[in-house]
């Protein structure tokens, strides 16, 4: 699958890496593609280009971007190349402009997700892996015991493709479908507390579980 992920981050390239692993034709779209983080990824064998470029081409895309950025590079990639694909938007509204622990810049009644749904309907936006640390997303049995993976979207299709990929791609098996783009606030709210949990464990490594 040709898959395009829009960002050049931590979570960006391992996703990237763990995708190209799986024989999938993957680029990181940036809004200034000879940035070092861009060019170390094409160093090591990825290919990067400019958010357009990368959204025209894709199959799929991954929002990986600063969640304050997030608007403004699907804006760069343009209607026509997001046209009719599937978003699987990663990306949290973190605001660290007062250092750490970072607050919200959207909540409570209103979420990135469903700002990047209203501003581009064109897109058929799946809300999934926010609510993990980037190495867990690509490897939850890093990790013993149950682990579950809320997702939310108004598209019924794109979800359960989504949810499959995940499965197929990284392993999750438990993957909570909580309904439509609203419930994004709840997963971008999830935040405020692993932020707080990263800085008393010291580790990333830890995840929820629904134990029904």
């Amino acid at each position: 699958m040709h898959i395009g992920i829009l960002g050049t981050g931590d979570v960006a390239r391992t996703l990237g890496t763990a995708l190209r692993a799986k024989g999938h034709d993957v680029w990181l779209g940036s809004r200034a593609p000879d940035h070092p983080k861009a060019t170390a990824w094409a160093v090591d064998g990825g290919g990067t280009d400019t958010f357009a470029e990368v959204a025209g081409r894709s199959e799929l895309l991954l929002n990986c971007t600063s969640g304050l950025h997030s608007l403004t590079a699907l804006e760069l990639a343009g209607r026509d190349a997001l046209a009719g694909k599937i978003l699987v938007d990663v990306a949290n509204p973190l605001d660290f402009s007062n250092g750490f622990p970072p607050t919200l810049s959207v909540c409570n009644d209103d979420s990135l997700g469903e700002r990047i749904q209203r501003t581009h309907p064109e897109l058929r936006v799946v809300k999934a892996l926010n609510t993990v640390a980037n190495a867990l997303m690509v490897d939850p049995d890093r990790i013993a015991g149950p682990k579950s993976l809320p997702i939310c979207g108004n598209d019924a299709e794109a979800k359960a493709r989504v949810a499959g990929w995940l499965g197929e791609w990284f392993g999750w098996t438990d993957i909570v479908d909580l309904g439509d783009i609203t419930n994004a606030r709840g997963m971008e709210a999830w935040l405020l507390l692993w932020t707080r949990l990263y800085g008393a464990l010291g580790t990333g490594d830890f995840h929820m579980a629904i134990v029904r």
